[in-house]
């Protein structure tokens, strides 16, 4: 009986690759953030796939940009308490940076479309049902749901978010993460 419990704590922590907040009943951050020296930047995966909507996602759009990507679910809570924040964020930052949601989890694109409608999401979301576009970012993966990296104008990931965040700190990030910092 413990080894079934432990495989199936071990299985349930592996599968939302984060820390249990507690009372919420899933697997999510605390909002902190760890950004990395211009000098230690690694190279970001390529973002590319198919959008919620269905169509291709042209990766090359992102080229020379910031750009801020958040991993989300339209079933996750903190995903939809940061959500108005982060569409702030990116009509704040529209000169700045280029936003892009990855949702993941869902079994199909139709509770992803009600969420970003519900929440007046005017960017861009891949759909990633599997979160097989998350493993590319290995050496600051977004390991929670929700998450969001920074990605600076050179295609490194330059800073990450575990949890729900605020305007005021992507504001803050894609500020100090253009001008160099």
């Amino acid at each position: 009986m413990r080894r079934l419990a432990a495989i199936l704590l071990a299985a349930s922590l592996l599968a939302g690759c984060g820390t249990a907040q507690a009372g919420n009943g899933f697997v999510s951050g605390d909002g902190s953030y760890t950004t990395v020296p211009p000098d230690q930047r690694k190279p970001a995966p390529t973002l590319q796939g198919t959008t919620i909507d269905g169509a291709a996602f042209d990766p090359s759009t992102l080229t020379g940009k910031v750009v801020v990507v958040n991993v989300w679910g339209s079933w996750c809570a903190p995903c939809r308490k940061e959500a108005p924040d982060l569409q702030a964020a990116a009509t704040q930052t529209s000169g700045t940076a280029v936003f892009v949601g990855i949702n993941t989890r869902d079994l199909s694109p139709a509770p992803a479309q009600a969420f970003q409608r519900a929440f007046g999401i005017t960017y861009t979301s891949l759909y990633d049902p599997t979160g097989a576009l998350l493993l590319g970012f290995t050496d600051l993966p977004p390991n929670a749901i929700p998450s969001t990296l920074v990605i600076d104008a050179k295609g490194r990931v330059a800073a990450r978010i575990v949890g729900a965040t605020t305007t005021a700190t992507i504001v803050g990030l894609v500020t100090d993460i253009s001008e160099g910092r």
